[in-house]
């Protein structure tokens, strides 16, 4: 039987969705997971054929896994995640077990902000920036003089906006070192000048060293505590200038990674001096990404991926095109989750696609200090883009989060 082994999921949003997508091309799905909660749910996840229970994080019990299945006979023709930080283990693993079509090398650079930077520091769409190790003494005058204020102060291995703070005087600047280094001791704290300007991020397959733009996606950044993008906007009618200078972009990045075939996403941000390029994932971008893209163009990216990750070539044509919008819904109070209500009403608005809403009652709901504090989206279409941003605001309004305020 042909295979495909998954290391890891989340339970909604573009990991799952590529799972499913593998199913319906035939494939036997296996998932690696050490999430406790996945496997007492076991019936809820149908499209998964085999879960095995593993430690995600221990390369050596994850081969002896892979090896086991294959003294069974299943026949694994690639293994592959679409989570942050497995996709590069599985990467290392198709490379030992299967023909890999990714570059793992790619792979790990990607994952590391700090040596994407390094790697790409000569381009002009680099920012400024600098690395901070555990035992450097740099004055906060010095950073400042070198990057001016605001500054980015990040950890390398952030993901989904955690641990991603703007410090916009001295002050902050010195608080946010310590408090990264205290938090992380041993890990470099990354700096970066602060880049004004719209912000898109760029989804893109690879297939034979050609890059091929799927979507530009308009973001919108709600600014609290941390920058937690709230909305997508799928650009339709994307002037020729303004692509082929994204184009150049991507060409130039996939050139420098020699990347032969994969899937990756750029956010990247348009300042006075052009396109800075704030960081790249080697994979699709999680949440609604791929119902946003099916929605807009009518194809599904992560079966495409998976066709991709398997040796055969993508079909990224598009079958329409709508001007789609998703809206995603946060919290501005702390509390015990008890009921959600309007998500009904949300689907019965104009233009709504689809809408989804993560947290169950007793759920714990928070302010957002990461992406993964977003507690529900909805998906709206509409003859303009500006119609379908209205048309999903209009069903977010309707959702409300009744809380109890939690006494710890």
């Amino acid at each position: 039987m042909k295979a495909i082994i998954f290391i890891s999921t989340n339970k909604s949003g573009s990991s799952r969705e590529a799972i499913k997508a593998a199913e319906k091309l035939g494939y036997y799905t296996i998932l690696f997971t050490n999430n406790e909660k996945q496997l007492q749910q076991r019936t809820e996840y149908m499209e998964v054929h085999k879960m095995i229970s593993v430690d995600t994080n221990n390369l050596e019990e994850m081969r002896e896994e892979v090896s086991k299945l294959l003294l069974k006979s299943v026949d694994i023709k690639t293994i592959v995640s679409f989570i942050d930080p497995y996709v590069h283990i599985a990467s290392i693993l198709c490379d030992e077990f299967c023909h890999n079509y990714n570059s793992s090398v790619a792979i790990k650079i990607m994952e590391d902000k700090e040596e994407t930077r390094k790697f790409l520091k000569n381009k002009a769409y680099t920012p400024k920036f600098l690395s901070i190790r555990p035992t450097d003494v740099v004055s906060s005058k010095s950073i400042i003089d070198q990057l001016s204020l605001p500054v980015i102060v990040k950890s390398p291995k952030s993901t989904g906006s955690k641990d991603v703070l703007l410090a916009r005087s001295k002050v902050q600047l010195e608080k946010f070192i310590q408090v990264l280094g205290n938090k992380n001791p041993e890990e470099t704290i990354m700096l970066e000048e602060y880049i004004e300007g719209e912000q898109c991020l760029v989804e893109a397959i690879i297939y034979n060293k050609r890059a091929h733009i799927v979507g530009i996606i308009e973001q919108e950044i709600t600014k609290g505590k941390r920058f937690i993008i709230t909305g997508y906007g799928v650009l339709i009618d994307v002037p020729d200038k303004f692509k082929e200078q994204l184009e150049e972009v991507l060409h130039s990045i996939i050139t420098t990674f020699g990347i032969e075939n994969g899937a990756l996403h750029l956010e990247i941000r348009l300042s006075k001096n052009g396109w800075k390029l704030i960081e790249i994932n080697p994979r699709i971008s999680g949440g609604a990404m791929n119902k946003m893209i099916q929605a807009a163009y009518g194809f599904s990216l992560v079966e495409e991926t998976i066709k991709l990750f398997v040796g055969e070539q993508p079909d990224l044509t598009p079958r329409h095109k709508q001007h789609v919008f998703t809206k995603y819904v946060i919290s501005s109070r702390k509390g015990i989750l008890e009921k959600v209500t309007g998500k009904g009403r949300a689907s019965k608005s104009p233009g709504v696609v689809d809408v989804y809403i993560k947290p169950k009652k007793g759920t714990l709901i928070v302010p957002p200090l990461s992406m993964g504090h977003r507690y529900a989206y909805i998906i709206a279409t509409g003859s303009s883009l500006e119609e379908a941003k209205v048309n999903a605001n209009t069903a977010a309004a309707e959702i409300e989060f009744h809380l109890k305020e939690n006494e710890n």
